[in-house]
């Protein structure tokens, strides 16, 4: 049962951007930290497949926005086969920041793991241990003031996306509870999707009804395992970033843009 406080900033009316081909599309804004800062509305969005961008309505949503930045943590095969943001009608900095060459199902190190926690797990730890170099680029392009309001994404805005808001979040100050809950909102977006994909795009809803469960699973208990890992061998997640070579300045200049007091 999720605490009042917490179910509160989730269902925050400016939380979900809403979208017809995008489903996951998220305000990282009004999330207190140990400090007593609130991280910034309309400053960071985590999102998923932003390719499917091309509803004139979406676009101009995502437009008035004031993006400076988009950062997909896809594969190039994903860029390739999906296509990108549409940079052609929105002007950003576009950064390709692949987490991992190659995703769970292209993979054949894959193991099979039928519960969704433990495959979870297993999938974060491979993430952290493979794309660590990755995640501390794009914590380095968002600690620049030019690069924000900015947005990064994934395909599903769940796994890639997940792990680098919990680094993110967590880096800044604000507690584990928000984050693996801010984590979960994903379970409802994946049912959006699925929904839209069964009218609009049947290629797309095979995909996503006959893929792996747990390929598809958010459930908040793993990001927490995950970054109690994290603070067992670094002593807090800001000490894992700072291993990554992410310098003081870098996260002091992270810290200034997104929170408020």
């Amino acid at each position: 049962m999720i605490p009042d406080h917490i179910a509160q900033a989730l269902d925050h009316p400016d939380r979900l951007v809403h979208m017809e081909r995008v489903h996951n599309f998220r305000d990282l804004g009004g999330y207190p930290t140990a400090s007593g800062a609130t991280t910034k509305w309309r400053t960071l969005f985590r999102a998923d497949g932003l390719h499917r961008l091309r509803a004139e309505s979406d676009i101009e949503i995502v437009e008035s926005l004031g993006l400076k930045s988009v950062i997909d943590l896809r594969t190039k095969r994903e860029q390739r086969e999906q296509g990108i943001f549409p940079l052609e009608d929105i002007e950003v900095d576009f950064h390709h920041v692949s987490i991992v060459d190659a995703t769970w199902s292209d993979s054949k190190e894959t193991p099979q793991i039928d519960d969704p926690v433990e495959f979870l797990v297993w999938g974060y730890r491979d993430l952290l241990e493979i794309g660590s170099e990755k995640f501390a680029l794009a914590l380095r392009i968002l600690s620049y003031q030019e690069n924000v309001p900015a947005v990064f994404h994934c395909a599903a805005g769940k796994d890639r996306t997940g792990v680098l808001a919990a680094l993110i979040l967590s880096t800044v100050g604000v507690s584990d509870e928000y984050i693996c809950a801010d984590y979960g909102l994903t379970k409802r977006a994946i049912e959006r999707t699925v929904a839209w994909a069964k009218e609009h795009h049947t290629d797309m809803a095979k995909r996503w009804t006959t893929i792996n469960p747990v390929y598809l699973a958010a459930e908040p208990q793993a990001m927490q395992v995950i970054l109690n890992d994290l603070v067992s061998a670094h002593g807090s997640v800001i000490n894992y970033v700072r291993s990554l070579g992410v310098s003081e300045s870098e996260i002091q200049s992270l810290s200034a843009l997104l929170l408020e007091q």
